[in-house]
Parts: structure tokens; sequence; C-alpha cells
């Protein structure tokens, strides 16, 4: 098992309502587990998503999450 750190910003916060502001949730998940399956577990649609950070660095979904990894997922945005 691993641990991370997942953020979740802006209209996605609604998956985590529990949560304050900029609040991470600390997630004990299996080894080799990847963005798109974190999506899952978290019940957020992947359309939803439109960029997930880890450790600051922009990922695909399919990118696997190491443990201690800090991931930040963003929905689409606008303005500027």
């Amino acid at each position: 098992m691993i641990k991370v750190d997942c953020r979740l910003y802006a209209a996605l916060r609604r998956y985590a309502p529990d949560y304050g502001l900029g609040e991470a949730m600390e997630l004990e998940l299996p080894d080799g587990t990847t963005l798109a399956e974190l999506y899952a577990l978290l019940k957020v649609p992947p359309d939803e998503v439109k960029r997930a950070f880890v450790n600051g660095i922009s990922k695909s979904p399919g990118h696997a999450i190491s443990d201690g990894d800090r991931v930040a997922l963003f929905p689409p945005i606008a303005g500027g």
C-alpha cells in the first residue's frame, strides 16, 4: 500500500465535501494505482479533470502514483 496526499480544486471540490478549501485528503492506495483509478475511487468523472499534477508536474491518467506523492486535480477553468 502507498500513502498519497490529494487535493481537489474548484468545481471538483464537490467530490470531497468533508474537506476544507485546499485541504489534502490523505489516501492509502494499492501499489501501482494510476490517476485514472484514483478518479474512479473518488467518483470524479474523468472528463471533469482537465489537469492532474503529481508533485507539481502535469501527468496523464495512466500515470502510476507512488508512495508520498502529492496529487492535485483541476477541472477546466475559464478566464485568465
